[in-house]
């Protein structure tokens, strides 16, 4: 099988959709209801991790307590929805989906996102036709990627595209270790939530734009 064969996993908050300024306002906006000091970009890069609640630990010293946890993340929710739409695609992202479908190759989405969320979201933005699927969260929110991940795979190699050619791409460390559960690889964009420092402990390869990380993903799967 030829390049056609390759099959890319979209993350989306990070990656395909630029909501760094969005994420921060509204993890800022949260910590102030909480009493948290606020914190910048390069220290949430920094800290950040799934999953989240121990995000938070490694700023209260301690995880947060169930209720605690529901708060924090209703907090955030209602504010990210509030900044949600100043925000759009990250720079050069509708070309490379464009060629790619162009090229008769496959693309999907899978994002920790809520699903009825993201689906309405995506295709506001003209491109859910570029997509064989697209697959959100379902359930609570606060878990691991992974399990999602291999779903999706799972309903993907139901449509004929082998796991052994699909490559994720995405902002974090979660996605490589959601690829590797799935049976895929994957390559790290650093515009998004995680420094390129926390990257590279991944152990795959990490890049500083999405058109560098669609070549990589060629030459992964190719």
């Amino acid at each position: 099988m030829g390049m056609r064969g390759v099959h890319i996993v979209w993350d989306w908050n990070g990656t395909l959709f630029h909501d760094n300024d969005a994420i921060i306002g509204a993890t800022n906006a949260a910590f102030a209801e909480l009493g948290l000091e606020p914190i910048t970009l390069e220290r949430y890069r920094e800290l950040y991790c799934v999953p989240v609640p121990k995000f938070y630990e490694r700023l209260m010293g301690r995880l947060p307590t169930a209720a605690e946890w529901e708060l924090m993340d209703s907090l955030f929710r209602r504010h990210y929805a509030e900044r949600r739409a100043a925000c759009g695609l990250a720079s050069g992202a509708v070309e490379l989906l464009d060629g790619w479908r162009a090229a008769g190759r496959s693309q999907s989405i899978m994002s920790m996102y809520e699903h009825e969320e993201l689906v309405p979201l995506v295709r506001g933005f003209g491109i859910g036709e570029h997509f064989l699927r697209i697959d959100g969260r379902t359930g609570p929110s606060g878990g691991s990627k992974a399990e999602h991940m291999v779903r999706h795979v799972a309903a993907l190699a139901g449509e004929g595209v082998d796991p052994a050619r699909v490559v994720v791409i995405g902002d974090a460390v979660d996605d490589a270790v959601a690829a590797e559960r799935a049976g895929a690889r994957a390559v790290l964009y650093t515009g998004g939530s995680h420094g390129r420092g926390s990257l590279e402990g991944a152990g795959v390869p990490v890049v500083d734009s999405l058109g560098e990380a669609v070549v990589v993903a060629e030459r992964l799967a190719g």
